[in-house]
């Protein structure tokens, strides 16, 4: 049986409680993935009191987190498609669960960032597999918006941290928040038993009554033959080169493009998450009230993504994503002129929805863009490379903070990364993606056994 049946066959299928399972899983293991990358942001003006460093200090301290996650990003993204999602997903969720709470216990920069960077490489890590692992099962008419959902998951958990971390911080210290981050440990059991794993690892491994058993739940309608052989996808017949083939059939500039693309999204990110409580506290506003900032920024991001998603579903996915990064760009510049309080929680709103909410939904557009087979590698690579952007965020903004500059100038500094990811964005060849070469294939496969070619 050719796999691009299984794949229309996923395409074409009706949302039900399989989707809604894999959605679960997604949503619920972005928002412990967000809470944990969240934490350092919400505790940096805590954390540099309580061990003396300074901005310079305190933006390296970041960092090494986000190292982590652009390797753990590149490894775990490839890995996953050689020795399949499920078991890296859990290994993800350990790493990054563990080494945050280990974070805790730490009294000095250098070990709180060996255990930063430790839990970067699952938070990384786990962003492309749930990336591929939704838009592999979603119909895909729904895809973009499902994928979306995922990732506003990434947002609620920046939003958790920002209603404990008011209360919880003041009360029994900065590392209490950090010892909370233990609790997805106890998921990993279920994730291994309930988590479907990826078809073509299945036909690679030759698990076929697995096989047959998740088709069943996606599309219970269709009936595999039992004598039936199953092809793997032409790009898994290859090689082991992955890499290489993020480069094959016209890909090759549009990879570029959307690896500075996710350089720009996550700089603009990972400068807000390391530094908007420590900026917003320059502006002369307590702890309480930045982490007000913080939430509405997260609130934004989930509007922004699910809204973004609804938009990409509906229109061209490339130039809803085009708009994202320019109004991040308009949004964060105002955001340094905004004297009113009222007026700056709106902005704050809009920079959420268009700098991380902008991220979710390029991880949906890469994940739409690359064949099922690499999609993993793609995104993971988009991921890993663009984390270079997320490592240098920290530290840039970080010895600007020391330079005493104007605030405005701060944030015009990273909105200058919005502009640049618009023009990225701009470049990429959409008619290549996997998405639009899907839709050019006008041949529907019927929900009945006649239509399989039984190999062989």
């Amino acid at each position: 049986m050719q796999y691009s049946e299984l794949r229309r066959l996923a395409d074409t299928s009706r949302f039900n409680r399989f989707h809604a399972a894999v959605l679960f899983w997604g949503a619920l293991i972005l928002v412990l993935d967000g809470y944990d990358l969240a934490i350092v942001g919400a505790a940096l003006p805590s954390i540099m009191k309580d061990m003396g460093v300074d901005a310079n200090s305190a933006g390296l301290m970041a960092s090494s987190a986000l190292v982590g996650m652009m390797l753990g990003a590149i490894t775990f993204g490839t890995l996953a498609d050689r020795v399949g999602r499920r078991l890296l997903i859990s290994v993800c969720v350990g790493l990054f669960s563990a080494c945050t709470a280990a974070a805790g216990l730490t009294s000095d920069p250098y070990s709180f960032s060996a255990m930063r960077f430790l839990a970067g490489l699952g938070i990384g890590g786990v962003l492309p597999i749930m990336t591929a692992h939704m838009a592999e099962f979603a119909p895909a008419r729904l895809r973009t918006r499902l994928v979306t959902l995922v990732f506003a998951g990434y947002s609620i958990g920046g939003i958790l941290v920002a209603l404990m971390a008011k209360q919880v911080i003041a009360a029994y210290g900065w590392q209490s928040i950090f010892y909370t981050a233990l609790v997805p440990m106890f998921l990993i059991p279920f994730i291994l038993l309930t988590v479907p794993e990826s078809l073509p690892f299945l036909i690679k491994r030759q698990r076929f009554a697995e096989l047959r058993k998740t088709v069943g739940m996606f599309a219970p309608d269709f009936t595999i033959p039992d004598n039936a052989r199953f092809l793997p996808p032409e790009e898994a017949t290859s090689g082991n080169r992955p890499v290489a083939a993020l480069f094959q059939h016209g890909r090759g500039l549009s990879t570029v493009m959307i690896w500075t693309a996710f350089f720009m999204g996550l700089f603009m990110v990972y400068a807000l998450s390391s530094w908007l409580t420590k900026l917003m506290a320059m502006a002369g506003y307590s702890l309480g009230s930045a982490l007000n900032f913080v939430l509405v920024f997260n609130i934004g991001a989930m509007v922004g993504a699910i809204g973004g998603g609804y938009l990409g579903d509906k229109f061209n996915i490339k130039y809803v994503l085009v708009s994202f990064y320019a109004l991040g760009a308009v949004a964060l510049t105002l955001m340094g002129y905004t004297k009113s309080t009222e007026l700056l929680f709106i902005v704050v709103f809009v920079v959420g929805a268009s700098t991380l909410g902008t991220q979710l939904l390029a991880y949906a557009f890469a994940g739409e863009f690359y064949p099922l087979a690499i999609r993993s590698t793609g995104v993971g690579f988009a991921s890993g490379i663009g984390r270079i952007g997320g490592v240098v965020a920290p530290v840039l903004i970080g010895w600007l903070v020391s330079l005493k500059l104007p605030l405005e100038q701060n944030f015009f500094a990273i909105g200058i990364a919005g502009a640049v990811g618009t023009v990225a964005v701009m470049l990429i060849n959409h008619s290549r993606s996997a998405a639009m070469q899907a839709r050019n294939v006008t041949t529907p496969l019927a929900p009945a056994t006649a239509r399989v070619r039984v190999a062989g």
